[in-house]
């Protein structure tokens, strides 16, 4: 076969139908790849989206409509924000765009992982594709098998379900399922060998940057709880990019609806990443906040006043003390499913709470809520006398500061695995209705619902897959 790779790209999304088409013959208005910095290029994917409508009403951040429950057949949404346990799941999720979407992502990876060292131009050019190939496919894996297995436990981590590893470029692959520390043994050797050859400044924004590595890199040994290297990276990782954006002199300014700042202008930005795609801001109706969090934010959060509404009959219950996001994408940039330098600077607070030095955790929430809270509210929190408060006020600001996404999902199932910081989460609903009776739902720590099940589309094409519950396929 002639040193020739033919790749498709419709869109910048890389999708191969079978293995017939690397072959001697360059298809009509395909696209020849033979140049290392051609392999380097398709790292940039703008766009990529991560939908979390399996799982998003099953975080406490989250709300529901009340007429889009009540009297409503049960779907998916439904079961998880009523935490019904009762339920086949399993065949209700037929398909998800998240589990396609983030493996399609994977044989990109893989592609170019495979054939770059086969392909025309320099060495440097080759490592460098590779890896920042190998980095994405790390935090792809990384957000499959915190979705669809148990959240990391040392204690059992070697024997839980995880995921398929897709470690090459095999479109008829049927990889068996690996267990969850398999999984992160994977995922911290890509990381580890990406690391060397990654770039400070990278091509472009659509490239992984060492800051947005080594935060990565963070928050892997933080779900680990690898304490110590989780805050060696981290601070790593600040060394590249420490910046903070300044809610509170930006409220002083007149907030979004007089100065836009637009994706390239949020200096926080360590990668760009989306639920949807750009415009995913414009329709945050469908992601309505819950009174808890809404009363977690308090009377003088930049970060709720700047951005939120709590006055929409169309979108929210006026009543139930809910609220969304109302700033369109080309206002104000906020980065959801992506990493950014806050979550880094609240990576290193929870390890110093973890590692007991409860005043360093606190100065560095200090130095957050400094650009967060406006005048009239507390900005300085006063040190706790215990680790698990010191912790709490941690986890609390990650709601206030990570929202939407994955990363309170995350967190419930990391933390859920700990007992001293395991919660049990309970939902009143309705609060406003009350032609229906009013009930209290209640989602335990060890709820078999925080695992979510794999599509049967992929349970039906590879019969290695099992599920990671004691839920039964239809089949």
């Amino acid at each position: 076969m002639k040193n020739i790779f033919t790749i498709l790209l419709p869109l910048f999304l890389l999708t191969v139908s079978s293995c017939e088409e690397y072959t001697d013959i360059t298809p009509k208005g395909a696209l020849v790849i033979d140049q290392a910095s051609q392999f380097h290029e398709m790292v940039s994917l703008p766009g990529r989206g991560y939908p979390i409508n399996n799982f998003q009403y099953l975080s406490d951040d989250q709300w529901m409509k009340e007429s889009n429950v009540i009297g409503k057949t049960p779907n998916i949404d439904i079961i998880n924000f009523t935490f019904n346990e009762n339920v086949d799941r399993v065949s209700l999720m037929t398909g998800s765009s998240f589990y396609n979407q983030s493996y399609t992502y994977i044989n990109r990876w893989n592609t170019i992982i495979s054939l770059v060292d086969d392909s025309k131009g320099d060495a440097d050019t080759k490592r460098l594709a590779k890896a920042e190939a190998k980095i994405y496919r790390a935090y792809d894996h990384f957000l499959l098998v915190n979705t669809y297995a148990k959240g990391y436990d040392p204690q059992t981590a070697a024997s839980d379900g995880g995921i398929c590893i897709m470690n090459k470029f095999d479109l008829e692959s049927q990889p068996s399922k690996s267990t969850v520390a398999q999984v992160y043994d994977f995922i911290q050797k890509d990381i580890e060998e990406a690391l060397p050859y990654l770039q400070e400044k990278p091509l472009d924004v659509y490239h992984p940057s060492l800051a947005f590595a080594y935060a990565f890199k963070a928050k892997v040994h933080l779900f680990k709880r690898e304490i110590a290297s989780a805050k060696a990276a981290a601070e790593k990782s600040l060394s590249y990019n420490n910046q903070i954006f300044d809610l509170v002199a930006y409220s002083a300014q007149g907030g979004p609806s007089v100065v836009a700042v637009p994706a390239a202008n949020n200096v926080e930005v360590l990668s760009y990443m989306y639920m949807i795609g750009y415009n995913e801001m414009n329709f945050v109706s469908n992601y309505v906040i819950s009174p808890e969090l809404r009363n977690l934010f308090g009377a003088n959060d930049a970060r709720f006043n700047l951005f939120f509404n709590t006055t929409n009959t169309n979108n929210l219950d006026i009543g139930a003390n809910t609220a969304y996001w109302a700033t369109q994408y080309t206002r104000f940039f906020y980065p959801t499913v992506g990493m950014k330098t806050t979550e880094v600077y609240l990576m290193l607070a929870e390890c110093y709470a973890r590692d007991n030095k409860l005043k360093e955790a606190i100065d560095i929430l200090n130095t957050l809520r400094a650009k967060r809270i406006l005048a009239g509210g507390t900005v300085e929190l006063t040190v706790p006398a215990t680790r698990k408060e010191t912790m709490e006020l941690v986890v609390n600001e990650r709601r206030r500061e990570l929202l939407l996404g994955f990363n309170r999902f995350f967190d419930l199932k990391r933390l859920n695995t700990e007992t001293e910081y395991a919660k049990t989460i309970t939902r009143v609903f309705p609060i406003v209705n009350k032609t229906v009776p009013q009930q209290t739902y209640t989602l335990q720590p060890n709820s078999r619902l925080y695992i979510v099940p794999f599509p049967l589309t992929a349970l039906t094409k590879n019969p290695k897959l099992t599920l990671n519950t004691d839920e039964k396929v239809p089949f």
